[in-house]
């Protein structure tokens, strides 16, 4: 059997026919629908040779035009938050580089990678022989201090007795101590012997020269009973320097334990017993990751909009899920270099999974009240770059090409090419031009405010582009073999 061809070349069968336009072949293999299109015309042949009527052509087209029963979408404004993606790092809340305090050679090291440590816990034992003598020596020295002001030679250790016994030397008065009683007891004696030889004097009994020597062994005695003072109240200073040494001492020999200063996991160790370390070197490296920061940057045109307390959804590679925090921290200027703003966002990393360092991707909600028109992916095809979508057109189905923004879980956002009210065909892949017959009433599944209906604008040149459609296709067209 043949299969009977159509010819698209318009012919002339009167004088009127030359006012009719005649368009090649090739005008029409770039519209949606050719083949239909071209069993238009040939019902288009039958029923009119000429120019005729457009509006009872068009109503004769429409008639002609088979029916497709489709689910359909009908546009509407929904909440879209306006966001922004920004990319970053994951940054530890602390990170110490523990460092010796006194010089010596390692003794012992207690952790090792990955530890999980705790504020005071040993980290790191320097060999404590030296500071242990140090120590005892510095003790001695104080209790031969206090045993030069009569006081106890045992040295209180503890922190209570110790506070005691310290206010106990400061309040000790210096006339108490046995040197200035006993300069005291001398004194006394020569003041005595200096009122008998008074009283001698008087009655002629000694010689004046006698009188003067007993005089002047009593002022002696005097200056001795001053002394005395002055030297115990020395010796009491001197107390208190040998309580700060003997307190240096006893520091030294806590600092040859290195200590973590805060929760956290062991970064890294440098260090390996016998080997012999500075006051200042860093032996092991503590980070906290509870809780871990994201720094990332927007560019300056959003810099008005960041503020603190804005949702933040930060995806890793090693997350299934995106983590959700707020911004908590905003640089207080704009980089000169790269023309952006810094921001920090503080996560809960109570399971330890995040680390720090890692990249991660941020979509931050500038404004989580925006809306937007927004369609199902799937109403969209794409073709040669272009993404057009099935619009009703007083219910025929015409491919129209749209403008998209981003998508979200199934969505895009249409930026131009169509307005609230419109109706689409919610499957773009069934699209062809026909006549639409919904299954049930046009769905919206996405909940949103009601946008803008559709205007008398709207309708007027959505009849005008069907009006064009069934223009393009009027002729007579004549088969052929």
């Amino acid at each position: 059997m043949k299969r009977t061809q159509m010819s698209l070349s318009i012919r002339s069968h009167s004088s009127d026919d030359r006012h009719c336009p005649r368009l090649p072949d090739r005008h029409y293999r770039g519209l949606p629908g050719f083949g239909l299109l071209r069993w238009l015309l040939v019902v288009l042949t039958s029923l009119s040779v000429g120019c005729g009527d457009t509006t009872q052509s068009v109503t004769q087209v429409e008639e002609a035009i088979p029916d497709l029963e489709a689910e359909t979408f009908e546009i509407r404004r929904v909440k879209w938050p306006m966001l922004v993606r920004v990319q970053g790092s994951l940054y530890s809340d602390e990170v110490s580089a523990v460092g010796a305090r006194v010089s010596g050679r390692v003794g012992q090291v207690h952790v090792e990678l990955g530890d999980t440590v705790v504020a005071g816990e040993p980290l790191v034992t320097i060999q404590q022989d030296e500071f242990e003598l140090l120590f005892s020596q510095a003790e001695a020295q104080l209790a031969q201090a206090r045993s030069a002001v009569g006081l106890s030679i045992n040295v209180v250790r503890e922190t209570e007795g110790e506070a005691a016994d310290l206010e106990l030397v400061d309040h000790l008065d210096p006339v108490n101590s046995p040197p200035v009683r006993r300069q005291r007891a001398v004194w006394d004696e020569a003041q005595g012997s200096l009122r008998r030889a008074d009283k001698l004097l008087a009655q002629g009994a000694i010689s004046s020269g006698e009188h003067e020597e007993v005089a002047a062994a009593e002022r002696v005695a005097e200056a001795l009973y001053s002394a005395s003072i002055n030297s115990v109240e020395e010796k009491l200073a001197l107390i208190g320097v040998r309580r700060v040494e003997l307190a240096l001492a006893r520091q030294r020999l806590d600092d040859a334990v290195i200590r973590a200063p805060f929760d956290g996991l062991v970064q890294s160790r440098s260090v390996a017993p016998g080997s012999y370390v500075r006051s200042g070197d860093a032996v092991v490296a503590i980070v906290r990751t509870d809780p871990i920061w994201f720094h990332g940057t927007v560019p300056e045109r959003y810099a008005s909009r960041l503020r603190t307390g804005l949702e933040i959804k930060i995806g890793v590679e090693s997350a299934a899920q995106p983590v959700v925090a707020t911004v908590t921290r905003i640089s207080p200027s704009i980089d000169l270099a790269s023309r952006s703003l810094a921001f920090e966002a503080k996560i809960d990393n109570h399971d330890g999974k995040l680390r720090s360092g890692v990249f991660a991707n941020a979509d931050l909600v500038l404004d989580p009240a925006a809306e937007s028109l927004a369609i199902p992916v799937e109403a969209i095809t794409e073709f040669a770059g272009s993404e057009k979508v099935w619009k009703l057109i007083e219910g025929v189905a015409t491919q129209l090409e749209i403008t998209t923004g981003g998508e979200r879980a199934g969505w895009v956002e249409v930026i131009d090419g169509l307005t609230g009210g419109d109706t689409i065909l919610s499957n773009a892949s069934v699209g062809r031009v026909a006549r639409v017959v919904s299954k049930g009433e046009p769905v919206s599944r996405i909940v949103g405010g009601d946008g803008p209906g559709e205007t008398d604008t709207t309708v007027s040149r959505d009849r005008r582009r069907l009006g064009e459609l069934v223009g393009r296709h009027r002729g007579a067209v004549a088969p052929g073999k």
